[in-house]
């Protein structure tokens, strides 16, 4: 009877937790048990540093003025015992070579103050508990693998089995797949669209730097699950062996920006058949201790850093680079669309885009990159179209991309 007992309580306690499962993104407030509630204050004790003051976005976003020091980054049990100071500036070749000149929106228009936060703090988005709970139904991170199947002759690239996780769907051009590869960073300049997702899904533009199991990325995201809406937002995403996240939802990347924060909102979107809007961002190794610094804008400002500490196969170069879209969607949901939602053809007006694919090699050099794989999983839904030489001009490479992915075509 005891027995039987324990077996229906826990076989109550299952059912408890299944019935808790989320069936959406827009919702509904859960009840969790006072367990789950103690995790939950404690993740966002650690995650909602003190703050030195509080703004707010004219999207509504709280940030909280985080002082550098106590910052989420520092967590990091590899990074306790750090020498990092919000003056920090990395050792680029491209800083020395940038005209200090910006065609950007100006990014302070996101503040309500104008302004962003006081030097010597970082801007740290508030979450909530809605958002922890909601970000528990990220879905594991993108992994495609490329597999040498048959080397073919002269000299070419050897023929490739691609190979997408599930629910992930790609649209890029790619770095020839060699392991002598010897990447210091990468540049795209991609066009901001805004597409429709609902429930889990989202769709994405990205530059993703790798080796082995380690991942740097950075690009813009409409994401319900990861931010609780659908704008379109900057993201960045690591992953270090086994461990990955977004944004600083875990320890790893150290902010110095006073201004521009690191999931913020885009104001100014592409619209089908007008001039595009587009951000530039670059992942570049310092050349002196090896840290991966995030810069935006055309004039290269500088985000922050991912130390070079916290990586094992990233503590030197990167041998592989993708530039392109990608989309998710679980299983037995339909795909979302990608980019502007149309297939390219050749339309930079109509079409989503990445520009200025450029490499940088082992000497921290800029290097026009014009020797790609393309790449989409099924055409049917989206496709990429790889231009190495757009026009006869610098930085002229450009990867179309998008598709309508699985929605209702009027």
């Amino acid at each position: 009877m005891v027995m039987n007992q324990k077996v229906m309580r826990q076989t109550l306690l299952v059912l408890y937790f299944l019935l808790l499962s989320y069936n959406g993104v827009q919702g509904e407030t859960k009840r969790y048990s006072e367990l789950e509630d103690l995790e939950l204050e404690k993740q966002l004790k650690l995650l909602n540093k003190p703050a030195d003051k509080t703004i707010e976005t004219t999207y509504g976003d709280l940030y909280d003025c985080v002082n550098f020091y106590k910052q989420p980054a520092f967590d990091h049990p590899l990074l306790r015992n750090h020498r990092f100071h919000p003056e920090m500036k990395p050792t680029l070749h491209r800083l020395k070579q940038s005209s200090g000149t910006s065609t950007t929106r100006g990014l302070s228009t996101i503040w309500l103050n104008g302004e962003g936060c006081p030097v010597g703090t970082v801007p740290i988005k508030r979450i909530s508990k809605e958002d922890l709970i909601r970000q528990r139904h990220i879905p594991p991170p993108e992994d495609i693998t490329f597999d040498v199947q048959l080397a073919v002759a002269n000299n070419s690239e050897p023929k490739r089995k691609f190979k997408s996780s599930q629910g992930y769907k790609v649209a890029i051009a790619r770095t020839q797949n060699d392991p002598n590869n010897k990447f210091a960073g990468a540049t795209i300049a991609t066009s901001l669209w805004n597409p429709h997702v609902e429930g889990q899904q989202h769709s994405a533009s990205r530059l993703k730097i790798q080796k082995g199991s380690d991942i740097v990325q950075v690009g813009w995201r409409v994401d319900p699950v990861l931010y609780g809406d659908t704008k379109t937002r900057l993201f960045i995403h690591f992953q270090a062996g086994k461990i990955h996240c977004f944004n600083i939802l875990c320890p790893g990347f150290v902010l110095v920006n006073t201004k521009i924060p690191i999931d913020m909102v885009y104001d100014t979107i592409s619209q089908i058949g007008e001039a595009s809007w587009e951000e530039t961002m670059a992942i570049d190794r310092d050349l002196v201790n090896g840290n991966w610094w995030l810069l935006l804008e055309e004039d290269y400002k500088q985000i922050g850093f991912w130390p070079q500490r916290i990586f094992t196969e990233l503590k030197s170069f990167a041998t592989n680079v993708e530039w392109g879209g990608v989309a998710y969607s679980p299983s037995g949901v339909p795909g979302p669309p990608m980019g502007s939602g149309l297939f390219p053809i050749g339309n930079t007006g109509h079409e989503a885009y990445c520009r200025k694919i450029t490499i940088l090699n082992d000497k921290g050099k800029t290097i026009d990159e014009d020797k790609t794989t393309a790449y989409a999983d099924n055409p049917n839904l989206y496709r990429v179209v790889d231009i190495p030489h757009w026009q006869a001009a610098k930085h002229q490479h450009f990867v179309l991309y998008g598709g309508p992915g699985e929605t209702k075509q009027v």
